[in-house]
């Protein structure tokens, strides 16, 4: 009987701890996307339309590799059209105050979003899937967009 006990018990703790391991897994895979978006680098290139030279971005081979594939990520929501619920928005690494819009972030750091289904403002971070997008030609878009959106937290 106590081997039965001690069998059971041990087999509840090995799942709790698979459950927590896999938790840590899921924490630290989502904030990785952003770290791996940020290897990139600048070029200086003459932009006609300008008039002068404007950096354009250079993407990393492994930032290449998830064009056109579906991400998850993880970021807060920089509305474009009040605080109401949007289809399209910015996504943030960083909350409102830190976003690169108020210079404490870098331009990796956001992505240009346009869900599937409206998803409503709120001050914490949410977490989305998509289909990721390029961008090195257009100065006037983000060099990332996220593609048919789904809210998934």
């Amino acid at each position: 009987m106590n081997y039965k006990i001690c069998l059971l018990a041990l087999a509840f703790l090995m799942t709790g701890f698979n459950l927590s391991a896999q938790a840590e897994e899921e924490e630290v895979t989502t904030p990785s996307v952003w770290k791996t978006l940020a290897k990139i680098t600048y070029k200086k290139q003459f932009d006609e339309l300008m008039g002068f030279k404007v950096d354009v971005p250079v993407f990393s081979k492994v930032v290449k590799e998830l064009a056109g594939e579906e991400i998850t990520v993880r970021g807060y929501i920089i509305p474009i059209e009040g605080y109401k619920s949007h289809t399209e928005f910015i996504l943030s690494a960083y909350p409102y105050n830190m976003c690169f819009f108020c210079g404490g972030a870098g331009p990796e750091t956001v992505m240009e979003v346009s869900a599937l289904e409206g998803i409503e403002y709120t001050a914490e971070a949410i977490q989305i899937k998509g289909i990721l997008r390029l961008n090195d030609t257009d100065i006037n878009k983000m060099m990332y967009a996220l593609e048919q959106v789904e809210l998934v937290q």
